[in-house]
């Protein structure tokens, strides 16, 4: 089997975003979306495409909090984070 590049993202993505679903009910998130980005980045970096890997993560991740509806203030603000801690310091 062949494992593409969205293949191995979506999982990623999709455990921040519901991280941020749940910062929308008044959860405290922020520690576990730092720890999941972390885990993320570890599992993405060990393969031979992580390049490639890592900024799908970050595009995902930007992009799915470009297209938040406007009330959805805390859910973006969960993803952008997200994707800042991914590019990791100073490449914001």
């Amino acid at each position: 089997m062949t494992a593409t590049v969205a293949g191995l993202v979506t999982p990623h993505l999709l455990r921040v975003v519901d991280l941020a679903n749940q910062a929308e009910k008044g959860i405290n998130v922020d520690w576990h979306v730092r720890s999941a980005v972390s885990q993320t980045m570890a599992e993405l970096r060990d393969q031979w495409n992580a390049a490639a890997l890592i900024n799908t993560y970050v595009e995902g991740l930007e992009t799915a909090a470009g297209n938040a509806p406007s009330h959805r203030t805390v859910y973006a603000g969960v993803l952008r984070a997200a994707a800042a801690s991914a590019r990791g310091p100073g490449r914001e």
